[in-house]
């Protein structure tokens, strides 16, 4: 159903007051399969934008399609007790993202060099393309790039996707106190190229190790 739909091109409508949650949507999907695209109009411009912002724009389309086709076959598996599937969606990009660490840490290196960032640069949109200052920085860009898989997910995760801890965890399958634990150990060495500044996320105390 969704095989023939473009990834990003169709502007992000979101969730208007009234409307059906997500998880109703998705349960309803199980019956009347094409009702899955509602999901698709609400949600495909916003994962595009974090997607496009990790790997470039020429693999962010082929991405966001990917997560949509693999969420549409796993919908029968949603957990129904959450209402809002961002999070989902972002999940099953996340492992879809890990097939690609090697150009992900290009377009790091190319933000560090240039300080271009790929989602202002194809949106022309500054408020839409909002990036923290920890993000567009050159130095925290270079910092990015030598962090594991793992504690680069959690970051970007909790910072562009802008996920709560809870959020994450529940996403990539790890303990909350995981979560937080790999961004505090993150924190730490990005500190070194915030010159002072730092990623701040949601809950921002002092993180008790957990793993």
């Amino acid at each position: 159903m969704l095989r023939d739909v473009p990834a990003v091109p169709v502007p992000s409508m979101g969730q208007m007051p009234g409307d059906p949650p997500d998880s109703d949507v998705i349960s309803r999907s199980l019956d009347e399969p094409e009702l899955f695209a509602l999901l698709f109009r609400r949600h495909a411009a916003a994962l595009g934008r974090y997607v496009c912002r990790r790997l470039g724009p020429d693999l962010a389309d082929d991405i966001v399609a990917e997560t949509f086709l693999a969420a549409f076959r796993q919908r029968s598996c949603y957990d129904l007790a959450r209402s809002e599937a961002l999070p989902w969606l972002h999940g099953i990009a996340a492992n879809l993202i890990r097939r690609h660490y090697r150009d992900e840490e290009r377009q790091l290196r190319a933000l560090e060099r240039t300080g271009v960032d790929p989602v202002a640069e194809s949106a022309a949109d500054l408020a839409e393309a909002r990036l923290t200052t920890d993000a567009a920085s050159r130095a925290v860009a270079a910092a990015l790039a030598s962090l594991s898989r793992e504690h680069r997910d959690v970051v970007l995760l909790v910072t562009w996707a802008e996920l709560t801890y809870d959020e994450v965890a529940h996403v990539l399958g790890i303990p909350e106190g995981t979560v937080r634990s790999r961004m505090s150990r993150a924190r730490a060495r990005l500190r070194v190229g915030l010159a002072g500044e730092r990623l701040t996320g949601p809950d921002d105390e002092r993180e008790d190790s957990h793993e």
